[in-house]
């Protein structure tokens, strides 16, 4: 019978035989590929020594196509919980070094269990995936798994922040874990995403691509919208996701936990009032406003290289935690198209949900003319926009720098939309169209018609006539724009709304 001491070093020894995964020659194949193993992954996310490992013990009960003798160390999934900037995280790394990182029942059964336990802690979820698809040996065991996971990241949407990784291949059914969570990251020349691959593609469509330009990082990143940050290798990965986690709140009943970042609130920018053009058909980069009122100028953009006609980010004011949606008049004028409002309703539901405040900066010439738009159904498009600001009861504060014209002035949150306090610069125009435009229509056919354009545009190409009807709260010279939206902030830390109860809305998708 075995002694104490030797039964500690039996478990010793099965803990290390857990930790090589699939060997050293494994995992030396993985660091020639520019890749790290699951378990340095984790140690590059989490603080230094808080991962604590659950289920390294579990095996699989495959006795299929010789699967009886494929050991598996760990099920091919790290899973545990530890803590990122002293905050309880809990993460799921799939090990490409056993059996592929191929996912099957019980390595499904592993994640299920990490997904539950977030939940009930209400803590974050960090996936990090780096696998060949399900487990083929294992069958509809393997589908099954998939749709347990499936049915969690759904579940737990809206409750907890979920973040997806793709360090490695994720082909098929492994896709939509991660579409279902919150932000996906892809690191460029490692990663892909795609339903179908580059051979199954060739042989029904004779296409012929590369997985690389098929479901690449930039793909998915500038072409596709289904991820929202590249990453340059995993370590810059996992800083990355770390430094999104400090934006976000634990849960849904938790507010973003607030930093001091040691910028006056009530700093003035002298430089807003000369950054804006003249001539109203002048383009100038928004993003140059964005880092002259957040604290330090610093923000962190959400899908930078999508639809960059408008910016999603977050950034801070007086160390609180906002989301901006921003029209950007250096790419297509501003203009909201089928992306951007995709990219925008989806970036303010994820706000509103973690009670995150939304501060829009509009500038917004119309919505994208063009039989392009018209059929890829720009009007289902853009009405996710309306739905999602006016589903949203998160402190919603606008401010109107230039254009605002029309449904695109509705769409980036009005006041009948919701919002709580509209501000607007002196060079704010306000409109059902451009001013010009509209004096063609009223006075057509006038003699004096050139005259009264020219004064109609003077008189409304402006923010008083929305003034006086109060559909703009206060008329600001911008640079006071940084004081005025944290004291707007403040003020509005204790608002209160609901919306009528049911089920669930029916979003336009």
């Amino acid at each position: 019978m075995a002694t104490i001491q030797e039964k500690i070093e039996d478990l010793k020894a099965r803990q290390e035989k857990v930790k090589q995964g699939g060997g050293a020659k494994r995992i030396e194949k993985q660091h020639a590929g520019g890749k790290l193993t699951a378990r340095e992954r984790i140690e590059k996310l989490l603080d230094p020594g808080t991962f604590v490992e659950l289920d390294q013990f579990v095996h699989h009960r495959c006795t299929n196509f010789g699967m009886e003798k494929e050991e598996a160390p760990g099920e091919g999934v790290v899973t545990g919980y530890g803590t990122v900037d002293g905050r309880l995280t809990y993460v799921f790394a799939q090990d490409f070094t056993v059996v592929g990182g191929s996912l099957g029942e019980m390595h499904a059964a592993k994640i299920v269990k990490i997904q539950e336990l977030a939940m009930k802690m209400g803590a974050p979820l960090v996936a990090l995936n780096d696998s060949g698809g399900a487990r083929i040996q294992e069958a509809v065991d393997a589908l099954s798994g998939y749709g347990k996971i499936f049915f969690r990241n759904t579940l737990a949407s809206g409750v907890i922040p979920q973040i997806s990784a793709i360090m490695g291949p994720c082909a098929g059914g492994a896709v939509y874990s991660p579409a279902l969570t919150d932000f996906i990251f892809m690191v460029k020349n490692t990663s892909q995403m795609f339903i179908t691959g580059p051979q199954v593609i060739k042989s029904v469509t004779a296409e012929e691509v590369t997985a690389e330009a098929l479901g690449g990082a930039m793909t998915h990143n500038a072409t596709s919208g289904v991820a929202h940050f590249a990453a340059e290798n995993d370590e810059d990965c996992m800083r990355q996701i770390r430094y999104l986690l400090s934006f976000l709140p634990a849960n849904n009943l938790e507010d973003p936990p607030p930093v001091d970042t040691g910028d006056d609130p009530n700093r003035m920018e002298s430089a807003l009032n000369s950054l804006l053009p003249d001539n109203p058909n002048m383009p100038y980069n928004m993003k140059d406003v964005i880092k002259l009122i957040v604290d330090n100028g610093e923000f962190y953009e959400s899908q930078a290289h999508y639809a960059q006609n408008i910016i999603t980010c977050f950034a801070r004011f007086d160390g609180q935690t906002v989301g901006i949606i921003a029209n950007q008049p250096a790419v297509m004028a501003g203009c909201l198209d089928v992306n951007a409002s995709d990219k925008s309703a989806r970036f303010i539901r994820f706000c509103d949900a973690f009670n995150i405040p939304l501060i829009n900066l509009v500038d917004v010439p119309g919505f994208l003319p063009g039989t392009d738009q018209e059929y890829g159904g720009i009007i289902r498009h853009g009405a996710k926009m309306l739905y999602a600001y006016s589903e949203a009861t998160v402190p919603k504060v606008t401010v109107i720098t230039r254009k605002a014209y029309g449904g695109s002035y509705l769409a980036m949150c009005s006041q009948d939309l919701g919002a709580d306090q509209v501000l607007a610069w002196p060079s704010a125009e306000i409109a059902v169209m451009g001013p010009a435009g509209a004096a063609n229509i009223i006075f057509k056919g006038d003699p004096d018609a050139k005259d009264k354009t020219d004064k109609y545009v003077e008189e409304f190409a402006t923010p008083y006539k929305a003034a006086e009807r109060g559909f703009v709260d206060i008329v600001i010279e911008p640079m006071e724009t940084r004081p005025r939206v944290i004291t707007a902030l403040n003020m509005l830390a204790s608002k209160r709304e609901t919306r009528p109860a049911k089920k669930h809305g029916n979003i336009p998708v």
